[in-house]
């Protein structure tokens, strides 16, 4: 696959959803464009990704919250202290990449059409979907079944003409390595949902507890890339029933060691702006995994205008999340050899729905040890990306084909 990283900037945007922002360390991402490349058939849904920050209204909550904190605010402790610090030393980077963003109107004039597309889009919702994170609790999960659907091509009776021919087989949902190795993207039913299976790509449905069966049973096969995004405690999350939260002590256990192939590894985690959490991971969760951090890159998010989501100086708001990127099995004589990783680089986009991350894999397969051809997991996984092995409790939740748009359908689309 052609590497995103590239200098040539915006000429390839509508393929790749890249978009270099001069000569600046900040790229302004589409996620839509991005994640269609791992399908032909079907399209992500830009009116199902972007459902926040397109109207005025979204304006509102942060102002409230500004308000609110100022009438509440107080000495700030030691760990907030330190928060306010890091806060701090970032700060002029992130304005910086915001101030490239405002000053090229034509990526601002592309931002505002991000969500146009045909209503046909609306016509794909439905209000009965299953909740596979409620479903892998019961106790009838061992025994339930996905049925999938894959388009295999073969020639009929030496018929040099390509027959396509579509194969249904019933797996086991949880507990299971689930894989479209085919080149096109399948299609997958479980209870009256349709779900699309990107080609090329698997995914393993279970509990922290069942995670050691992703442990490959030959250490050649372990993955040159992780990503995680783990369900840190949050109480917004909780409050709103967004997602379920584990405390810190249970990310130690995940074995980042034993999935990394003996090349090496670069991990990449996902964190929020909390001090407790940045002090947990930078002294112990990454001691605990045996990874070296070597950098980080952030994520501003901004609204369909341009403008930040938040304040940029909203204590617990903060516009940015950041992504901390480490090594694992990868030695210190080796580090120099491999393609040195920018500190402090910036990624620019607007928010799909809550705790969605863009999808920056094929961004960092610049800097993955090893294999020219990476293996690639994201751990906590919420979606599937072609290539790619997914593990979590509801790795198919973004896969719902609410969320998609078949192309036979659809005239149009980004562009």
């Amino acid at each position: 696959m052609t590497h995103l990283l590239k200098p040539d900037r915006q000429s390839d945007f509508n393929e790749t959803g890249v978009y270099w922002l001069g000569e600046s360390n900040t790229v302004f991402l589409d996620p839509v464009r991005m994640l269609n490349r791992s399908y032909s058939r079907f399209q992500v849904s830009a009116s199902a990704y972007y459902t926040r920050f397109f109207s005025p209204r979204s304006s509102r909550g942060w102002k409230k919250r500004k308000r609110k904190e100022k009438r509440k605010m107080k000495a700030l402790n030691e760990r907030e202290l330190l928060a306010e610090q890091r806060h701090q030393e970032k700060r002029s980077i992130l304005l910086r990449a915001h101030e490239a963003l405002l000053g090229d109107q034509r990526i601002l004039d592309i931002i505002k059409n991000l969500r146009n597309e045909t209503s046909l889009a609306q016509e794909r919702f439905h209000a009965n979907e299953v909740s596979l994170l409620d479903l892998g609790t019961v106790y009838q999960s061992p025994f339930y079944h996905i049925t999938l659907s894959f388009d295999h091509h073969f020639h009929l009776n030496g018929d040099p003409s390509i027959v396509p021919h579509c194969q249904k087989s019933s797996v086991l949902l949880f507990n299971n390595m689930v894989a479209n190795e085919t080149n096109r993207e399948g299609e997958a039913e479980f209870l009256d949902n349709n779900y699309i299976i990107p080609r090329q790509s698997c995914f393993y449905m279970s509990d922290l507890e069942h995670m050691h069966n992703l442990i490959p049973a030959k250490s050649d096969c372990g993955y040159n890339l992780i990503v995680i995004d783990p369900p840190w405690e949050n109480s917004s999350a909780r409050q709103k029933h967004r997602y379920q939260t584990l405390p810190n002590r249970y990310f130690l256990s995940i074995p980042v060691k034993q999935l990394t192939h003996p090349a090496g590894a670069l991990v990449a985690l996902w964190v929020t702006n909390r001090e407790k959490l940045r002090s947990f991971v930078e002294n112990e969760l990454f001691s605990a995994w045996g990874v070296k951090q070597v950098a980080n890159f952030f994520w501003l998010k901004v609204k369909a205008d341009g403008s930040l989501i938040s304040d940029m100086d909203l204590f617990h708001h903060r516009p940015y999340e950041c992504l901390i990127l480490g090594y694992c099995g990868v030695k210190d004589t080796e580090v120099s050899t491999l393609k040195s990783i920018p500190d402090n680089k910036v990624f620019v986009s607007v928010p799909g729905e809550y705790s969605r991350k863009p999808p920056l894999g094929e961004l960092l397969k610049e800097y993955t040890p090893g294999l020219d051809s990476a293996r690639c997991i994201e751990l906590f996984a919420r979606e599937m990306i072609s290539g790619w092995t997914s593990w979590g409790n509801e790795p198919l939740h973004f896969q719902n084909s609410k969320y998609f748009l078949h192309k036979s359908l659809q005239e149009g689309g980004p562009k």
